[in-house]
This record gives C-alpha cells, structure tokens and sequence, in this order.
C-alpha cells in the first residue's frame, strides 16, 4: 500500500523566535485532500559527556512547556546552516563548562514525528578540558554527574523523562555492555 503524502501547499500560521508553525494542505494515499500542521524547527543536538571515573554530566532545568525541572544530557538547537558536531561541541561547553573529545555519533533521533521537523543527532564524548560555562542569558541550569546505573534507574523510577535522554542512556548502557 502507499504511504506517501503529497504536498499541494503549504502557509505559515506562525512565525516566532524559536519555531514556525505552517498548514500543509496534502493529497492522502487515497487521493483524497488533507490538513496537516507541522512545527518548523532548525533541529538541536544532544551530547552525553563521560568523565575519567565514567560518570555522565546531566543538567537540570526548568522547562517551562512541561511546568516542571527536567534533567537532561546536555543539548541545543542547531544554528542555520551550523554542522552538527559543531553545535554539539559549542554546547557541551556552553552548558557543562567542559569540552569534549573523541566525539562518536550515536545516531539521529526524531522526539515527534507526526508533526514537528525537528531533528536531534546525538553524540557520546569524553571530557576533555574544562573551559567555563557560558549560558544564554536566558538559562539557568544546574550541573550534576551521574553513572549510567545511577540514569538507568532513575529513568525507571520515573524521575528521568526527557526522551532524548532516556534513548540515549539505554543506547549507552548496550554499547557499554557490548565492549
């Protein structure tokens, strides 16, 4: 069966800082027409930063969508154009005051594809350098250190649920476990 959608047309609704929501009128495999809303958004990574005793840096924030602190691997949007890997080391430091090395690539991963476009690629790195931190002035953050049991659990207990950090410590977790 055909799953593929056709764009006939699409119209911004909204335009902000951040993102931009638009109407996509679409043919449906059916031929009939739909609606569609899709959030634009540049894209962000996400990197998990192991120190030399192999615990992980997270941050805690108050993200005001959810109304409620989250702790996360440290993350960021991508500027237009920026390269992935670029971002993901301008945020590391940015956000834990230290920069990583031995970059590894652990993947892309899409937090709600039925209508946004954002994208997060993924890093592991290990600490290199402390550099200072250098937050926005609009982030307040706390830095703490966890082991990946430490994640793991806190994950099942609920405590953990930022979807980005929970795929990435389950794909650490098997890589670890695989060595």
């Amino acid at each position: 069966m055909k799953l593929k959608e056709i764009t006939l047309s699409k119209e911004i609704k909204f335009k902000g800082r951040l993102i931009n929501v638009r109407h996509d009128e679409v043919e449906l495999p059916n031929g009939d027409k739909g609606l569609r809303e899709v959030v634009e958004h540049p894209g962000g990574v996400a990197i998990a930063l192991q120190d030399i005793d192999g615990d992980f840096f997270v941050v805690s924030q108050f993200r005001y969508a959810q109304q409620k602190v989250l702790m996360e691997f440290p993350a960021g949007k991508m500027e237009k154009g920026e390269d992935p890997l670029e971002t993901a080391k301008r945020e590391v430091i940015e956000e834990t005051g230290y920069s990583g090395k031995d970059y590894l690539y652990l993947g892309r991963m899409i937090p709600t594809g039925a209508y946004l476009e954002e994208k997060i690629e993924m890093y592991y790195a290990k600490v290199d350098e402390f550099k200072g931190q250098n937050l926005d002035v609009d982030e307040f953050m706390n830095v703490t250190k966890k082991s990946i049991h430490n994640l793991v659990e806190m994950i099942m207990n609920k405590e953990i649920e930022d979807a980005k950090t929970i795929a990435m410590t389950f794909m650490i977790k098997e890589m670890m476990e695989r060595e």
